[in-house]
């Protein structure tokens, strides 16, 4: 009988209770013992949900209130020696200071995990970073989890993994040195765990999934043998992509079982089945856990009984990733077309396809004869269905042309045209578009959602807002401005609501970093815009001042990744689809007379394959998606792309095949290191790198902007830099933004006077 168990599950609650209790804590309407007791409830909640799906193994470990990365490092006692904290007494105030900062430290930096639209804590290394007793959590919650009488699988950073996403913040070493101190600090946990009854351990390394250096591979085998021999049996799982190449040395490792991600690769199982051990499990992630698509019952309790056929009893059943990725259950939308519901999935009802899976296997086929057959009526019926086709939009991509992807000159002869229409000083001085939403902007849009304010109330509040913000840049002397984007409820939401083919939900909540959830829109049929998106609210607000306003749009491929995507047909495809209308809306911006035009691509990096070998169709097609939708305005109209959290090194052809007239991009963390590649390949275009970590509370001063653009100067030309912050500002408040950009305005003034020469 096969063992069913879960890697992961959404942490935030079904009504955000997470979320809402650390803001109240951060706030100070609510102490310490509130914040942990909501923990604690969620913990018991979600550990049930999964027990009484029918998952044997249920996981603990993966709950955190900031960031499971963050967590391992507390649990390693590795917080960064500079916040001055003591790791084995580290209290969830300075947990959340390593996140978010403090009047005298910067928040350890933040960066994507892998190719999701979630956010981890790297973590930082010198030559003198200790490990060894730390945070107690876990072992607290392994007590309330048998306090239960659940069967607990503690899910950790496997080690390898956590050092290679961290940072060496120290030249001359390389932080695999670390591996030696690290291992006893893992051994030392899991002696801890198998004390307390533990039997599985999970030992996440989804870092097997890249294409990693020789000597990090080489470094797995004896690093694993040294933690199999301390107690509980260890679980090495993967994710996201395939590690066949790596099938060979696993086989043959101490570990007691392999998960594998079946869905994402199942090209690897031949390469695993083939001699597989007798001594090992296999763990075989069959439902998709990053995307919200019912899975095909058939084709995967198919696959189970191959595997079973070769592995008997050996063969575990889990969906291929943590469920973190997706909303809890889908039981809460009623609000969604019943056709469309019906192809669906959160966690909860993935959990009830992976228990079908599992009693087809035990009992047959015929076990399950009815919910493999309405599943089959239901895939036809989705292939079928008129709403995943629209004939006009597939025609209009069928007619486009080169032409359509490639402005009319060179940004050497662009940039002069755009200077003179813009007329903006040496290091001109910018946001990224997003200014804070107020509660009154929040209530508003509210009452209009609800019909309790009509629509010309609800647009006489947005411009009150809009008003409000033009006012506040004009006196804070900023040179090109934005209208705030008070309207807009989420940078991907705000543009899917207003397009053809996509939908929404309305608890659908899904974890971005720390406290941050969105609602990713889900893309189900072919896109095409009906109407202006945005005219008339940027018009509004350039009418209201005589200084630039920028247009603000979200890209296609962000409007992609950060979406769940339909997988009827290529990604390129869709992409393709909601650049053509990006294109529409910048053609309308440009014709009402908007001079600067910013296409974000914050998730641009975030899409690209983990394997080198499976990048350039990527990059082929996200690059030609954003010239799809930025090329066909004048030369004199500017371009601006904003892209952030991310490590550019390796795509930065791609970035400059972008062509964008101007990218913003989030430097602050990382103390511009992220401007070292730009200058080493030569980015022919201007750059505005952040000097303003919006994601933390601290504001830094003048001069400390000024060291950051001084740093920045030295890598990019000066003429060719622009000041802003690393990212929007919707979720500060009104008081720290306007004190932190009047010191960002501050520090290009001073690097103007500096400039100019005596």
């Amino acid at each position: 009988m096969a063992v069913t168990h879960s890697l992961g599950f959404p942490r935030i609650g079904a009504g955000r209770e997470l979320k809402q209790a650390i803001e109240a804590y951060w706030a100070g309407r609510t102490g310490l013992a509130e914040l942990a007791e909501t923990g604690r409830q969620l913990r018991e909640r979600h550990w049930k949900i999964q027990s009484q799906s029918g998952i044997d193994l249920v996981p603990l470990g993966d709950f955190a209130y900031y960031d499971q990365m963050l967590n391992m490092t507390a649990l390693l006692g590795a917080a960064p020696r500079r916040f001055g904290f003591q790791a084995d007494a580290l209290s969830l105030d300075q947990h959340f200071q390593l996140a978010r900062g403090n009047a005298g430290q910067p928040a350890m930096e933040m960066t994507k995990w892998f190719d999701t639209n979630y956010h981890y804590i790297v973590p930082e290394f010198d030559l003198e970073t200790g490990f060894g007793p730390g945070a107690e959590w876990l072992f607290d919650e392994v007590e309330e989890a048998k306090a239960l009488r659940l069967n607990p699988k503690p899910v950790l950073i496997g080690p390898l993994t956590y050092l290679y996403l961290g940072k060496e913040k120290q030249a001359g070493f390389s932080r695999l040195e670390l591996l030696p101190r690290l291992l006893p600090a893992y051994a030392a946990i899991l002696q801890r765990l198998h004390a307390s009854g533990v039997h599985w351990v999970q030992m996440d390394e989804p870092a097997l999934g890249l294409d990693l250096p020789s000597e990090w591979i080489e470094a797995y085998a004896p690093a694993y043998a040294a933690l199999a021999a301390v107690g509980p049996k260890l679980l090495l799982a993967t994710y996201f992509a395939s590690v066949a190449e790596h099938a060979g040395w696993l086989k043959s490792s101490a570990v007691a079982g392999l998960h594998v991600d079946a869905v994402r690769a199942p090209e690897q199982l031949p390469d695993l089945l083939e001699h597989f051990p007798a001594d090992k499990i296999l763990s075989l992630g069959l439902i998709d856990g990053r995307n919200i698509w019912r899975t095909d019952l058939s084709a995967a309790l198919e696959l189970a009984e191959n595997v079973r056929s070769a592995l008997s009893d050996r063969l575990w059943l889990a969906p291929s990733c943590s469920l973190l990725h997706v909303p809890q259950d889908l039981g809460q939308e009623t609000g969604l077309n019943p056709e469309l519901k019906s192809w669906l999935a959160f966690a909860v009802q993935k959990l009830d396809e992976l228990a079908a899976i599992d009693k087809g296997l035990r009992l047959g086929r015929e076990a399950i004869g009815a919910e493999l057959a309405e599943q089959e009526r239901i895939l036809q019926a989705r292939a079928q269905s008129p709403l995943t086709h629209n004939p006009a939009v597939r025609q209009r991509l069928e007619g486009l042309s080169d032409a359509d992807f490639s402005r009319y000159s060179p940004f050497a002869e662009r940039g002069p045209l755009q200077r003179e229409r813009l007329r903006l000083p040496p290091f001109p001085t910018t946001t990224i578009g997003s200014f804070p939403q107020t509660p009154a902007i929040r209530q508003a849009r509210a009452a209009h959602r609800s019909g309790e304010l009509n629509e010309e109330a609800y647009r006489d509040a947005m411009r009150a807002a809009i008003r409000e913000a033009v006012s506040k840049q004009e006196a804070l002397g900023l040179d090109l401005l934005v209208h705030g984007e008070a309207e807009r409820n989420d940078m991907v939401e705000y543009f899917g609501e207003q397009l053809s083919g996509y939908a929404f939900t309305r608890h659908g909540w899904v974890q971005s970093y720390g406290s941050r959830c969105v609602k990713p829109p889900i893309i189900y049929g072919d896109v095409a815009r009906p109407q202006p998106m945005t005219v008339e609210w940027i018009g509004y607000a350039q009418g209201l001042t005589k200084k630039p306003v920028k247009g603000m749009l979200t890209g296609p491929v962000t409007m992609l990744q950060w979406s769940f995507v339909r997988d009827d047909q290529p990604r390129a495809v869709t992409a393709l689809q909601i650049a053509l209308a990006i294109r529409d809306e910048v053609a309308d911006l440009e014709a009402a007379g908007v001079a600067a035009i910013q296409i974000d691509e914050p998730a641009f990096r975030e899409g690209l394959p983990l394997k080198a070998a499976d990048r350039a169709d990527y990059l082929d097609w996200a690059v030609k998606a954003f010239r799809l939708a930025s090329c066909g305005v004048a030369d004199d109209t500017q371009i601006h792309t904003h892209m952030c959290y991310s490590e550019f090194g390796d795509i930065l052809p791609a970035i400059a095949a972008l062509d964008a007239d101007v990218i913003t991009i989030e430097t602050c963390r990382s103390a511009m290191d992220l401007l070292i590649p730009f200058r080493a390949s030569g980015y022919p275009n201007d750059i505005g790198p952040g000097v303003y970590d919006i994601h933390s509370p601290r504001i830094p001063g003048a001069s400390e902007m000024q060291g950051l653009l001084e740093k920045a100067s030295a890598a990019v030309e000066p003429e060719r830099l622009w000041v802003n912050p690393d990212c929007g500002l919707k979720t500060r408040q009104w008081p720290e933004v306007e004190q932190a950009l009047a010191n960002m305005v501050d520090a290009a003034l001073a690097m103007r006077r500096n400039a100019v020469p005596a």
